[in-house]
């Protein structure tokens, strides 16, 4: 399928999984990835079963070239055999669930010119007319229907006038004022709101200035849980919670009007004792407790899971002794929310930097579902009648497609083949799992790209992930296209998951905290010595690159190390002390990731620019709010100032995740301009 394809209103493709054996590391009948191919890419996520257990329906998401925009559309594959074909056409079309029953599908879909927000829609299970269910002013969230099918809650945007001037004065009196990806927010809070879709009518159930989202409903449908940081200074402390919200009870807001009109409980309270801050939250199936992911400390730590009574009981955390981090999915993150199977609770914790399926016994036991090897999970919906899961689950060869777990034996069956269609005749490199010893005695688990038949010594490029609690792992990787360009020039790429990132345990989670470049320098430098020393590298063709935390760190080793001929740092944060202000995170950076004002200084790449001689190539989101272009433009000017060879690109409108979901153009031109500046500062460094 091209990437323009299914656009034009015609029928239904159909793809036919095909059983196709991993192609060799290298073979003379594909062509090597050029930065062009992130036109082509497909890029399955977000599956959701029927209650049945024999359909899926999921989003894919392309490229539209001649618009210069990803294009997500809803596509459907039966859980056993049979092909995938598309349901609707996008442009964007997310967040698709079954009803109960499942003869409808209610998913979002935002207007076809982006002109307007994402509103709810439904369809018929089998095909139909596509009718609308919302219209509110600033759109609508994903939806989650009640047990009977008769209601849909969603969280959603609203300001105390339902419209948005956008040249009137903003009045800020809370540091959480912007959201990287969506900018000032002013006045506008999320809201729990709840569809009948019988009547059509929507209302808002909480109010007031602070989110709430998250919703999930009661067994018996009379109740609706949700997550909010309610707290007068919850924008300092960045503690949140879970309620609980009886539908029966309470009467309008005073002053409220119209058909979303909020309505006030009168006994709301936060539920959990001993956790600071509440994400995922769902129903056990006795109705009788909460299970809510969370932390106990705004400190940074693994998630849990917690078993949260609501008749006021003790909270048990029921991960204590499970020493790795539960990932309920996100941005950057993949996972999934925990979801209870009878006497069980299946969930996502990630293990050497792949996201995996567990299993947690009411006896507290865990067990990890048997995937293959190296294999990496994202999104996860369950029938609980037949003991099947869908998932999207990425491998080596593929960079994720929709697959069937039996929750019984854990066996996966891959139900699509996007990456092989997308990609046909372009080799996609593996890459080799590598473990360093540090001189501590701490190991480093790294990943090499590279072609068995380059010579060497070679070129090296060393690639830092974000986070910094973020992992690399082995399966394919669309994110990144220069590492496969480079290989197939005759570079080495190692990527490393050196301290702070997940998949280790916590004390490796927390190992950076206080100390950011720091303690996590030597895991970096120690490795590239290794395979200097090994033959594999050329010592004068090292170049060092890295995204967000990694972009971080590159800055701080250019200024810290001798050893790299080229840096490119992307998305980075140079100076700690100016970033707490306009980060849409970094109010809560000290408490959580610095633990003390004086690192804001020590820990600044600003506060050693004046080693750097490294020529450097910066790039960067121009609206982005987690790591504000001020970052960036600072870094550029001490360098400029000082003669050191640099650049700097923006990216005009893209937020911090623009590498991921951003314009295609945009991430083709970022992947062309790292290649072009590590190849020509090593070949002229070599030259010397």
């Amino acid at each position: 399928m091209t990437p323009d394809q299914g656009r034009t209103g015609q029928e239904p493709t159909a793809h036919e999984p095909t059983d196709r054996s991993p192609a060799p590391n290298a073979a003379p009948s594909l062509r090597p990835l050029v930065a062009e191919d992130v036109y082509r890419l497909a890029l399955p996520g977000d599956p959701t079963l029927h209650p049945a257990g024999d359909r899926i329906v999921y989003t894919l998401t392309t490229q539209d070239a001649e618009r210069d925009r990803p294009v997500t559309e809803l596509w459907e594959v039966d859980a056993v055999a049979g092909p995938a074909r598309r349901l609707t056409t996008g442009p964007s079309d997310s967040s698709a669930r079954w009803s109960p029953d499942g003869d409808r599908l209610a998913f979002l879909r935002a207007p076809e010119a982006g002109d307007g927000p994402a509103q709810l829609h439904v369809m018929p299970a089998s095909g139909g007319a596509t009718l609308p269910l919302t219209e509110l002013p600033l759109g609508a969230g994903a939806p989650v229907w009640s047990p009977d099918g008769t209601r849909i809650a969603f969280s959603a945007p609203v300001t105390p006038s339902d419209t948005i001037d956008p040249n009137a004065p903003l009045v800020i009196d809370r540091v959480d004022h912007k959201i990287d990806g969506l900018g000032r927010r002013g006045d506008i809070h999320v809201h729990v709101h709840v569809l009948d879709t019988r009547t059509g009518k929507t209302t808002r159930h909480t109010n007031g200035e602070f989110d709430a989202g998250s919703p999930a409903w009661s067994p018996d449908g009379r109740q609706l849980a949700f997550v909010a940081a309610s707290g007068p200074d919850a924008d300092l402390t960045g503690h949140s919670a879970a309620y609980v919200l009886d539908l029966e009870d309470g009467e309008p807001a005073e002053g409220a009007e119209g058909a979303d009109r909020p309505r006030r409980a009168p006994s709301l309270r936060p539920l959990g004792s001993g956790m600071a801050t509440a994400g995922a939250v769902t129903w056990f199936p006795d109705a009788s407790a909460l299970l809510v992911t969370g932390n106990a400390s705004i400190r940074a730590s693994h998630l849990r899971l917690f078993r949260v009574p609501l008749d006021g009981g003790p909270t048990v955390d029921l991960t204590a002794e499970f020493d790795r981090n539960v990932m309920p999915g996100g941005g950057g993150y993949p996972g999934a929310p925990a979801t209870p199977v009878g006497d069980a609770v299946v969930f996502c914790a990630r293990e050497h930097g792949s996201t995996r399926l567990y299993r947690l016994e009411l006896d507290g036991t865990i067990t990890r579902l048997p995937l293959t090897p190296d294999a990496g999970v994202a999104g996860c919906s369950i029938a609980e009648k037949v003991g099947r899961a869908a998932v999207t689950l990425a491998d080596v060869d593929t960079f994720g497609e929709i697959a069937v777990i039996d929750l019984a034996t854990g066996v996966a069956t891959r139900r699509t083949e996007h990456t092989a269609e997308a990609l046909a005749g372009v080799l996609v490199r593996r890459t080799q799992a590598r473990e360093f010893v540090i001189s501590d005695g701490t190991r480093v688990d790294g990943y090499l790209m590279r072609d068995p038949d380059a010579p060497t010594p070679g070129p090296l490029l060393v690639d830092l992930h974000g986070g910094p609690h973020n992992a690399w792992a082995r399966h394919a990787d669309p994110y990144h296209p220069y590492h496969q360009i480079l290989a197939a020039l005759g570079w080495t790429i190692l990527t490393l998951n050196i301290r702070g990132s997940d998949g280790y345990g916590e004390e490796f989670f927390t190992a950076a905290l206080g100390a950011w470049g720091k303690a996590d320098e030597r895991d970096v430098l120690e490795p590239v010595a290794e395979l200097i020393a090994e033959g594999l590298v050329d010592p004068a063709r090292v170049a060092l690159t890295g995204y967000s935390y990694g972009g971080y760190l590159t800055c701080w080793l250019s200024a810290r190390s001798d050893v790299f001929a080229a840096a490119v740092p992307g998305g980075v944060v140079t100076d700690l002390r100016t970033v707490l202000g306009p980060s849409d995170c970094g109010g809560l950076l000290v408490d959580s990731e610095l633990l003390d004002e004086q690192a804001l200084v020590a820990n600044s790449p600003i506060t050693e620019v004046a080693r750097v001689t490294v020529p450097t190539l910066i790039l960067h989101g121009a609206a982005d709010d987690r790591c504000p272009p001020a970052q960036a433009e600072q870094w550029f000017h001490a360098l400029r100032t000082r003669g050191v060879p640099v650049r700097l690109v923006l990216y005009p409108g893209q937020s911090h995740l623009f590498i991921l979901d951003g314009r295609p153009s945009h991430r083709v031109d970022y992947t062309r301009r790292v290649v072009a500046w590590v190849t020509e500062h090593t070949s002229s460094r070599n030259a010397l």
